[in-house]
Protein backbone atom coordinates (compact mmCIF):
# COMPACT_ATOMS: atom_id res chain seq x y z
CA UNK A 1 0.00 0.00 0.00
CA UNK A 2 1.14 3.47 -0.74
CA UNK A 3 2.60 5.69 1.91
CA UNK A 4 2.10 3.12 4.15
CA UNK A 5 3.69 3.86 8.10
CA UNK A 6 4.35 0.85 10.18
CA UNK A 7 3.71 1.27 13.42
CA UNK A 8 4.60 -0.01 17.02
CA UNK A 9 2.03 1.01 19.69
CA UNK A 10 3.88 0.60 23.52
CA UNK A 11 0.44 1.16 26.22
CA UNK A 12 -0.43 -0.61 28.78
CA UNK A 13 -4.69 0.66 28.87
CA UNK A 14 -6.13 -1.02 26.05
CA UNK A 15 -8.65 1.43 25.56
CA UNK A 16 -5.98 4.45 25.44
CA UNK A 17 -4.22 2.08 22.96
CA UNK A 18 -7.33 1.47 21.01
CA UNK A 19 -7.97 5.42 20.41
CA UNK A 20 -4.95 5.87 19.56
CA UNK A 21 -4.83 3.71 16.79
CA UNK A 22 -8.10 4.76 16.10
CA UNK A 23 -6.54 8.77 15.60
CA UNK A 24 -4.00 7.60 13.55
CA UNK A 25 -6.06 5.76 10.85
CA UNK A 26 -8.47 8.66 10.86
CA UNK A 27 -5.38 10.41 10.11
CA UNK A 28 -3.64 8.14 8.29
CA UNK A 29 -5.14 5.17 6.75
CA UNK A 30 -2.46 3.50 4.85
CA UNK A 31 -0.71 3.39 8.21
CA UNK A 32 -0.54 -0.10 9.63
CA UNK A 33 -0.37 -1.00 13.23
CA UNK A 34 2.67 -3.97 13.70
CA UNK A 35 1.68 -4.95 17.34
CA UNK A 36 0.63 -3.17 20.52
CA UNK A 37 2.54 -4.28 23.62
CA UNK A 38 1.45 -3.92 26.85
CA UNK A 39 4.88 -4.20 28.75
CA UNK A 40 8.43 -3.29 29.08
CA UNK A 41 9.52 -6.65 28.63
CA UNK A 42 7.06 -7.62 26.14
CA UNK A 43 7.88 -4.82 23.97
CA UNK A 44 11.89 -5.77 24.33
CA UNK A 45 10.95 -9.40 22.95
CA UNK A 46 8.74 -8.09 19.89
CA UNK A 47 11.45 -5.77 19.05
CA UNK A 48 13.88 -8.31 19.54
CA UNK A 49 12.22 -10.78 16.96
CA UNK A 50 10.91 -8.32 14.35
CA UNK A 51 11.96 -6.07 11.32
CA UNK A 52 11.99 -2.75 13.02
CA UNK A 53 8.78 -0.31 12.54
CA UNK A 54 9.01 3.12 10.84
CA UNK A 55 7.38 4.49 13.84
CA UNK A 56 7.13 3.93 17.84
CA UNK A 57 3.95 5.37 19.88
CA UNK A 58 5.68 4.58 23.60
CA UNK A 59 3.65 5.22 26.65
CA UNK A 60 6.35 6.20 29.12
CA UNK A 61 4.59 4.84 32.35
CA UNK A 62 4.29 0.67 32.19
CA UNK A 63 2.88 -1.69 34.41
CA UNK A 64 6.60 -3.53 34.58
CA UNK A 65 8.51 -0.29 34.26
CA UNK A 66 9.22 3.06 32.26
CA UNK A 67 9.55 2.90 28.40
CA UNK A 68 13.43 4.26 28.39
CA UNK A 69 14.00 0.69 30.01
CA UNK A 70 13.35 -0.95 26.48
CA UNK A 71 16.36 1.45 24.93
CA UNK A 72 18.66 -0.81 27.31
CA UNK A 73 17.93 -4.03 26.48
CA UNK A 74 17.37 -3.44 22.15
CA UNK A 75 18.33 -1.23 19.61
CA UNK A 76 15.56 0.86 18.37
CA UNK A 77 16.80 2.96 15.98
CA UNK A 78 13.02 4.28 14.43
CA UNK A 79 11.72 7.83 15.27
CA UNK A 80 10.01 7.70 18.91
CA UNK A 81 6.94 9.73 19.78
CA UNK A 82 6.21 9.21 23.59
CA UNK A 83 2.56 9.61 25.19
CA UNK A 84 2.73 11.34 28.51
CA UNK A 85 0.31 13.02 30.85
CA UNK A 86 3.57 14.72 32.66
CA UNK A 87 3.60 18.62 32.16
CA UNK A 88 6.08 21.15 31.28
CA UNK A 89 9.04 20.07 33.04
CA UNK A 90 9.64 17.38 30.04
CA UNK A 91 8.58 19.37 27.23
CA UNK A 92 12.67 20.36 26.26
CA UNK A 93 14.02 16.87 26.39
CA UNK A 94 11.09 15.87 24.19
CA UNK A 95 11.88 18.63 21.63
CA UNK A 96 15.57 17.69 20.98
CA UNK A 97 16.85 15.89 18.29
CA UNK A 98 13.61 15.35 16.48
CA UNK A 99 11.84 13.51 19.82
CA UNK A 100 7.88 14.39 19.79
CA UNK A 101 5.51 14.10 22.41
CA UNK A 102 1.44 13.90 23.00
CA UNK A 103 -0.29 14.42 26.34
CA UNK A 104 -2.76 12.49 27.12
CA UNK A 105 -5.84 12.53 26.42
CA UNK A 106 -4.22 12.79 22.98
CA UNK A 107 -5.71 15.36 21.01
CA UNK A 108 -6.20 15.44 16.98
CA UNK A 109 -4.56 18.31 16.53
CA UNK A 110 -1.54 17.47 18.40
CA UNK A 111 -1.37 13.48 16.87
CA UNK A 112 -1.54 15.50 12.81
CA UNK A 113 0.86 18.01 14.08
CA UNK A 114 3.72 14.61 15.25
CA UNK A 115 2.98 12.75 12.11
CA UNK A 116 4.03 15.84 10.27
CA UNK A 117 6.85 16.00 12.05
CA UNK A 118 7.48 12.39 11.77
CA UNK A 119 7.37 12.75 7.80
CA UNK A 120 9.87 15.80 7.54
CA UNK A 121 12.15 13.76 9.56
CA UNK A 122 12.24 11.45 6.55
CA UNK A 123 13.30 14.02 4.24
CA UNK A 124 15.52 15.87 6.69
CA UNK A 125 17.42 12.86 7.88
CA UNK A 126 17.25 13.72 11.08
CA UNK A 127 19.17 11.90 13.99
CA UNK A 128 17.11 9.46 15.78
CA UNK A 129 17.11 8.85 19.97
CA UNK A 130 20.90 8.43 21.17
CA UNK A 131 21.78 7.36 25.38
CA UNK A 132 22.60 11.00 25.46
CA UNK A 133 19.28 11.86 24.47
CA UNK A 134 17.63 9.31 26.73
CA UNK A 135 19.62 10.57 29.47
CA UNK A 136 18.68 13.67 29.33
CA UNK A 137 15.10 12.78 28.72
CA UNK A 138 15.20 10.77 32.10
CA UNK A 139 16.98 13.82 34.06
CA UNK A 140 14.12 15.91 33.13
CA UNK A 141 11.60 13.59 34.39
CA UNK A 142 13.54 13.55 37.50
CA UNK A 143 12.97 17.04 37.74
CA UNK A 144 9.44 17.57 37.22
CA UNK A 145 7.01 18.87 40.01
CA UNK A 146 4.42 16.12 40.95
CA UNK A 147 0.99 17.15 41.98
CA UNK A 148 0.27 17.91 45.26
CA UNK A 149 -3.31 18.27 45.46
CA UNK A 150 -7.00 17.75 43.41
CA UNK A 151 -10.12 19.87 43.27
CA UNK A 152 -13.00 17.59 43.84
CA UNK A 153 -16.87 19.24 43.17
CA UNK A 154 -19.26 18.38 45.64
CA UNK A 155 -22.90 19.89 45.18
CA UNK A 156 -21.61 23.97 44.62
CA UNK A 157 -18.62 23.73 46.53
CA UNK A 158 -14.88 22.77 45.61
CA UNK A 159 -13.19 20.71 47.97
CA UNK A 160 -9.26 20.84 48.26
CA UNK A 161 -8.11 17.41 48.22
CA UNK A 162 -3.80 17.38 49.49
CA UNK A 163 -2.19 14.40 47.74
CA UNK A 164 -0.74 13.35 52.03
CA UNK A 165 -4.33 12.40 52.70
CA UNK A 166 -5.05 10.23 49.26
CA UNK A 167 -5.70 6.63 50.34
CA UNK A 168 -5.85 5.36 46.92
CA UNK A 169 -7.63 6.18 43.86
CA UNK A 170 -9.65 3.55 42.07
CA UNK A 171 -12.62 3.14 39.31
CA UNK A 172 -15.92 2.71 39.66
CA UNK A 173 -18.57 2.78 36.90
CA UNK A 174 -17.08 4.68 34.62
CA UNK A 175 -15.76 7.48 37.43
CA UNK A 176 -12.48 8.11 39.01
CA UNK A 177 -12.80 8.68 42.50
CA UNK A 178 -10.31 9.30 45.87
CA UNK A 179 -10.37 7.65 49.21
CA UNK A 180 -9.33 9.65 51.36
CA UNK A 181 -7.68 9.10 55.36
CA UNK A 182 -10.73 10.04 57.37
CA UNK A 183 -12.97 7.66 54.97
CA UNK A 184 -14.61 9.77 52.47
CA UNK A 185 -14.60 9.59 48.88
CA UNK A 186 -14.97 12.26 46.12
CA UNK A 187 -15.32 12.07 42.09
CA UNK A 188 -12.69 13.74 40.15
CA UNK A 189 -12.28 14.83 36.75
CA UNK A 190 -9.03 12.75 35.65
CA UNK A 191 -9.10 9.30 34.40
CA UNK A 192 -7.06 6.81 36.87
CA UNK A 193 -4.51 6.86 33.78
CA UNK A 194 -4.11 10.52 33.93
CA UNK A 195 -3.65 10.52 37.53
CA UNK A 196 -0.88 7.58 37.52
CA UNK A 197 1.00 9.99 35.35
CA UNK A 198 0.74 13.00 37.63
CA UNK A 199 1.98 12.03 41.45
CA UNK A 200 4.39 10.63 42.35
CA UNK A 201 5.47 6.93 41.67
CA UNK A 202 7.60 6.02 44.59
CA UNK A 203 4.77 6.79 46.64
CA UNK A 204 2.04 5.28 44.35
CA UNK A 205 1.26 2.09 42.46
CA UNK A 206 -1.09 0.47 40.01
CA UNK A 207 -1.48 -2.27 41.46
CA UNK A 208 -4.66 -3.21 38.79
CA UNK A 209 -6.46 -1.80 36.29
CA UNK A 210 -9.24 -0.71 39.31
CA UNK A 211 -7.08 0.61 42.12
CA UNK A 212 -4.12 3.41 42.28
CA UNK A 213 -2.78 2.74 45.84
CA UNK A 214 0.00 4.88 48.54
CA UNK A 215 2.35 3.21 50.34
CA UNK A 216 0.84 4.80 53.40
CA UNK A 217 -2.13 2.91 52.62
CA UNK A 218 -1.10 -0.50 52.99
CA UNK A 219 -1.57 -2.43 56.14
CA UNK A 220 -0.22 -6.05 55.36
CA UNK A 221 0.60 -7.87 51.75
CA UNK A 222 -0.48 -11.58 51.78
CA UNK A 223 0.26 -14.07 49.60
CA UNK A 224 -3.04 -14.94 47.49
CA UNK A 225 -1.65 -17.51 45.23
CA UNK A 226 1.87 -18.92 43.80
CA UNK A 227 1.95 -15.60 41.51
CA UNK A 228 -0.62 -12.78 43.34
CA UNK A 229 -0.73 -10.90 46.06
CA UNK A 230 -3.76 -9.81 48.19
CA UNK A 231 -3.24 -6.63 50.09
CA UNK A 232 -5.05 -4.87 53.30
CA UNK A 233 -5.74 -1.38 52.96
CA UNK A 234 -7.17 0.98 55.41
CA UNK A 235 -10.46 2.17 55.13
CA UNK A 236 -11.09 -0.25 51.94
CA UNK A 237 -14.29 -0.96 49.55
CA UNK A 238 -16.45 -3.49 49.43
CA UNK A 239 -14.01 -5.39 46.69
CA UNK A 240 -10.23 -7.41 47.20
CA UNK A 241 -7.05 -5.09 46.70
CA UNK A 242 -5.40 -7.82 44.03
CA UNK A 243 -2.26 -7.19 42.96
CA UNK A 244 -2.00 -8.12 39.32
CA UNK A 245 -0.29 -10.97 37.96
CA UNK A 246 2.24 -9.06 35.39
CA UNK A 247 2.92 -6.46 38.26
CA UNK A 248 4.11 -8.11 41.07
CA UNK A 249 7.77 -7.98 40.88
CA UNK A 250 7.31 -4.18 40.01
CA UNK A 251 5.61 -4.02 43.03
CA UNK A 252 7.65 -5.78 45.34
CA UNK A 253 10.62 -3.54 43.98
CA UNK A 254 8.48 0.10 44.50
CA UNK A 255 8.26 -1.40 48.27
CA UNK A 256 11.29 -2.22 48.67
CA UNK A 257 11.94 1.81 47.17
CA UNK A 258 13.89 0.42 43.77
CA UNK A 259 11.25 1.80 41.43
Amino acid sequence: MENEIKILIVEDEPLAAAQLAALIASLKPGAKILEVCDTVKSAINWIAKNDEPDLAFFDIQLGDGLSFEIFEQVDLNCPVIFVTAYDQYAIQAFKVNSVDYLLKPIEKQELDSALQKYESMLTSKSPNLSPEIIEEIVTSFSRRKFKERFLAKVGSHLRIIEIDDVLYFYSYQKGTFVKLADGKDYLLDYSLEVIEEMVDPSVFFRINRKYFISLQSIQDVIAYSSSRLKLKVQNPVQDDFLVAREKVKAFKKWIEGDS
